[in-house]
């Protein structure tokens, strides 16, 4: 910016929601629009812009990254607590003869909603399931 050489005159089309928005910049901060207008053109031009720009997205990358191996731990979790819970069922929930299996099978619609109301109120206070599970389990020896 500091060009010793005689600066041009540049004729340029701006929108004039920008135009207005380059004159407000420009009152607020107290300088010419014409300094302003180069400053942001030299900066956009310049190869640090570039990498600026690309650092962004690497730290917005980044941050998706970490989400996404936050879901995929929490999906693992719901898999294997379900798998574990299907597998104690079948184990340990004998087959029912046929009149105590309609009473239980009446009884079932009652203990299911209890089930969602635990599960709601579980959801709204926390802590979750989630949040209990540390991050780095250690491998047990058997495994």
């Amino acid at each position: 910016m500091a060009n010793p050489r005689k600066k041009r005159k540049v004729t340029i089309y701006l929108d004039p929601d920008i135009e207005k928005s380059l004159a407000d910049f420009a009152a607020r901060r107290d300088q010419s629009q014409s300094m302003i207008a180069e400053a942001a053109i030299a900066s956009f031009l310049s190869p640090d812009d570039a990498e600026r720009r690309e650092a962004i997205i690497a730290r917005r990358l980044d941050q998706l990254d970490r989400r996404m191996g936050r879901t995929e731990r929490d999906v693992g979790i719901a898999v294997e607590s379900l798998a574990v819970f299907i597998r104690f069922w079948l184990t340990t929930t004998p087959a029912l003869p046929e009149p105590a299996a309609k009473a239980a099978k009446a009884k079932a619609g009652e203990r299911y909603e209890g089930f969602i109301t635990a599960l709601g109120r579980r959801l709204a206070q926390g802590p979750t399931l989630r949040q209990e599970i540390p991050e780095d389990i250690p491998e047990s020896e058997g495994s």
